[in-house]
């Protein structure tokens, strides 16, 4: 089954800058601003998806925290999280609403290793089966847990604003205005999204110093 394109090192992603610089001039700008983007890849598995659980609505430091006292506590496999009781989680950090998450995750019996070959259409039904996990946190899983090439998260407010600044747009673009922009950028739309969240983090950083 064709799945596209896998990232799986820094030669990955710069063809595909090269590729979207060559594209369009707007991507080439960025690109000389931004160097070189990062690999970005992480394992894949169950212990990624409570993780991004783990991190909705809360601050990175919190989320950190969190996760690590998680880990320390053994809490980051199906077995352990339903063997855990409540008292058990909330010591850990976890709220009443991410305590179900967590549990529809572990219950849900996901084949992880089923995914790496599934296509992401597959991927995003599948995940989004379970409470708690939207179509953005599938899509970042496919991108940075299973190095997909061609998947973008038109939902990211950092990629709506940063494409807003890189093509001069009056507003920022919704979801549904941006998937379709993203359209003209496949097969590489997850090193577009690098680039846009690598060109968002300069021209901030820019703006601050000015």
């Amino acid at each position: 089954m064709d799945v596209g394109r896998i990232i799986k090192t820094e030669d990955c992603v710069a063809e595909g800058a090269a590729w979207l610089a060559e594209l369009d001039p707007r991507f080439a700008r960025a690109l000389e601003l931004t160097g070189p983007l990062p690999l970005r890849l992480r394992p894949d598995g169950f212990d990624q998806l409570l993780s991004a659980i783990v991190s909705q609505q809360v601050s990175v430091a919190s989320a950190a925290a969190i996760w690590a006292r998680m880990q320390g506590a053994g809490l980051v496999t199906p077995e352990a999280i339903v063997a855990a009781s409540e008292d058990e989680l909330r010591g850990a950090g976890l709220s009443r609403q991410k305590m179900r998450y967590a549990r529809a995750l572990a219950d849900e019996g996901i084949d992880f290793e089923a995914l790496r070959s599934a296509p992401n259409d597959e991927i995003f039904k599948r995940l989004t089966k379970v409470s708690g996990i939207g179509i953005w946190t599938a899509e970042i899983y496919a991108m940075f847990s299973l190095g997909r090439a061609d998947v973008f998260a038109p939902g990211d407010l950092a990629l709506q604003e940063s494409a807003r600044m890189l093509f001069d747009l009056n507003d920022r673009p919704k979801e549904r205005a941006l998937r379709q922009m993203a359209e003209a950028w496949s097969p590489w739309r997850s090193v577009a999204s690098r680039l846009l969240w690598a060109y968002y983090r300069v021209d901030k950083g820019r703006e601050g110093i000015g």
